[in-house]
């Protein structure tokens, strides 16, 4: 399963396709040109337990660290990862 990213400078997603159908998707807002929020993730429920939403916050971190910004997780799940993976800390504004 491959992790894709879309956005339009503002506003953007990682999500998972499976036979053309979205099953994951971790949405994030910029805030300006240093910073992104990830304010929603979202798992099919016929796809939860395996591990899909945490490899959409490792690909948003991923792309942290390319661009240089840091990440606000708003969104409950993402902030649970980031609190329980110390790795993370690098990004976390």
């Amino acid at each position: 399963m491959e992790i894709q990213n879309r956005n339009d400078g503002k506003r953007g997603a990682f999500f998972i396709e499976e036979e053309g159908k979205e099953i994951a998707l971790m949405h994030y807002t910029f805030a300006g040109p240093t910073k992104m929020i990830i304010d929603h993730t979202e798992v099919n429920p016929a796809y939860e337990g395996k591990g899909l939403g945490r490899k959409l916050v490792k690909a948003g971190v991923d792309y942290a660290r390319e661009q240089h910004i840091k990440i606000l997780p708003l969104c409950p799940f993402a902030k649970k990862i980031f609190d329980i993976t110390p790795d993370y800390a690098d990004v976390l504004f």
